[in-house]
């Protein structure tokens, strides 16, 4: 006797999907479940999930997906086999394989939506910190741009060079690197309480050229709570990027928090190559802002940057033009799409909206 599909005993998995479209419709219309659950629940489910992981230093992550790759790859073609020789039982064999598919999918669903969806609704670090986002003047961010152009010109001086002329980072191993962004992090918690210290560093990604073929520098992965760091990309940028991701880590999704967060971390590191990787970066998302307002102004300011910054800023744009590319297009309208998805309505350009963070922290030191 053939068995009814319906009475698959896998079949009560699917309820992971309107668990999670409920928790995450929840977290839209209630701020305050999203900062609830943020500032009690995730904690707790990230510092144990990521003490897990972090006990090895490589990513369980970039493992999970080769793996899951290879198994979806097993999985279509095991199904093609059955179908072709099934001749009796093709509807059933179908239907068991889309019944797999989408409770592996609404697993991973749940897991995303704990372990990070419903932090992108969350009340913002600009809230949480005191910090008052306002419409700024063209003066403020001239201001803005000029210091930060100035810090950056003196902090060049204190980082090591290649034999290119370009910034190298002091440390060669990325684990002594990952160390010193874990620690730029416990100290930034003593200011920022929300930042919770105790989570590991950041984790080397073996396919960093892929991740840069991607137009990828990092990536929280949050099914194993560890923060990859593309290794590729250059030495000036890492340190900014490590502490990105580690504010993801930390339960800040947003692209522009996790920006102005890894910025703070930076500038409260002991090590000058993260104190200069947090100001240059800091720079380029300044004086972006301004060249769309006021070009002339903006080159103007670029151009007073020290011969060092700025051979550092011509390496990365060369590093970058290399991978130019439809695969790099895709990859960038893909993240657009997430990003857009998941309530930054501006997409990959929220980014740039660390610029309104760093002109609110600007005018609370005036004050």
């Amino acid at each position: 006797m053939i068995k009814s599909p319906f009475r698959l005993h896998r079949l009560w998995i699917l309820l992971t999907i309107p668990v999670s479209f409920l928790l995450l419709f929840l977290a839209s219309e209630q701020k305050n479940f999203a900062e609830a659950y943020a500032v009690s629940v995730y904690p707790k489910l990230s510092h144990f999930g990521n003490a897990i992981t972090g006990a090895v230093p490589f990513s369980i992550g970039e493992v999970f997906v080769f793996l899951l790759i290879v198994f979806l790859v097993a999985a279509v073609i095991r199904f093609v086999f059955r179908i072709i020789r099934g001749k009796g039982s093709r509807g059933i064999t179908a239907w068991k394989f889309l019944v797999n598919l989408f409770c592996l999918a609404g697993v991973l669903f749940l897991f995303f939506t704990l372990n990070c969806g419903i932090n992108y609704h969350r009340s913002t670090f600009a809230e949480t910190c005191g910090l008052e986002i306002k419409e700024s003047t063209k003066p403020e961010l001239v201001t803005l741009c000029k210091s930060l152009a100035a810090d950056s010109s003196s902090l060049r001086k204190e980082v090591e060079t290649g034999s290119n002329s370009v910034m190298e980072l002091r440390s060669r191993k990325f684990s002594q690197n990952a160390d010193k962004a874990r620690l730029a992090f416990d100290s930034l918690s003593k200011g920022y309480p929300l930042l919770r210290p105790g989570y590991s560093g950041p984790k080397p990604v073996f396919s960093s050229e892929l991740m840069s073929r991607c137009n990828i520098t990092g990536m929280f992965f949050p099914f194993t709570f560890e923060a990859n760091v593309n290794t590729d990309i250059p030495d000036y940028t890492l340190p900014f990027t490590m502490c990105h991701e580690l504010s993801h880590l930390r339960g800040y999704m947003r692209e522009d928090e996790a920006n102005f967060i890894a910025y703070l971390a930076c500038e409260k590191s002991s090590d000058a190559d993260f104190r200069y990787s947090g100001t240059a970066m800091a720079f380029t998302y300044a004086n972006n802002a301004l060249f769309s307002a006021d070009s002339k102004t903006a080159d103007e300011i670029y151009a007073s940057l020290s011969s060092g910054v700025q051979r550092d800023f011509q390496f990365n744009n060369e590093y970058w033009d290399r991978f130019k590319g439809p695969v790099a297009e895709a990859s960038t309208k893909a993240n657009n799409n997430y990003l857009k998805a998941n309530s930054q309505t501006d997409g990959v350009q929220s980014y740039g909206r660390m610029v309104d963070l760093l002109l609110a922290l600007q005018r609370s030191k005036k004050k």
